[in-house]
């Protein structure tokens, strides 16, 4: 399980450090990909990735293929090297609006990645008490 908030900064070569938990619960290979919620990347495992996309497949016609597409074009199948970086590409590191400082946050099965602006303005946002309330609206 991802968990854990992690403070990086992206070196001008657009690599960022993945945390040793996280590579070892993602694997050699995982998908980095655009967030279609937030101004964050999502990172995946190999298997979560193909969990992730599986109820798409299972569309008929040109929904299907324009997620897929969506989906696709907008990911990177990434390898940390011996260090532990990976590379993103400026499309991705552009989306996120990374400039030069990033968090990791394990959020489970995936992982986010967030400039440290965003991050600190969605913290902000999600205060305890509306969490609460959030949980309990759920049963929990």
């Amino acid at each position: 399980m991802l968990s854990g908030e992690y403070k990086h900064s992206l070196d001008p070569k657009n690599r960022l450090f993945i945390p040793a938990k996280h590579r070892e619960e993602l694997g050699e290979n995982f998908v980095v990909a655009k967030s279609i919620r937030e101004k964050c990347l999502r990172v995946y495992s190999m298997e979560e990735w193909k969990e992730y996309i599986r109820p798409i497949e299972a569309l008929d016609g040109k929904d299907k293929e324009r997620i897929v597409r969506a989906l696709s074009r907008n990911a990177a199948q990434v390898s940390p090297d011996s260090q532990g970086r990976i590379i993103l590409t400026p499309d991705l590191v552009g989306y996120a609006e990374i400039v030069k400082n990033a968090v990791v946050v394990g959020c489970g099965k995936y992982a986010e990645i967030w400039s440290d602006a965003n991050y600190a303005a969605m913290v902000d946002e999600e205060d305890l008490t509306s969490m609460k309330e959030l949980l309990e609206s759920y049963g929990l």
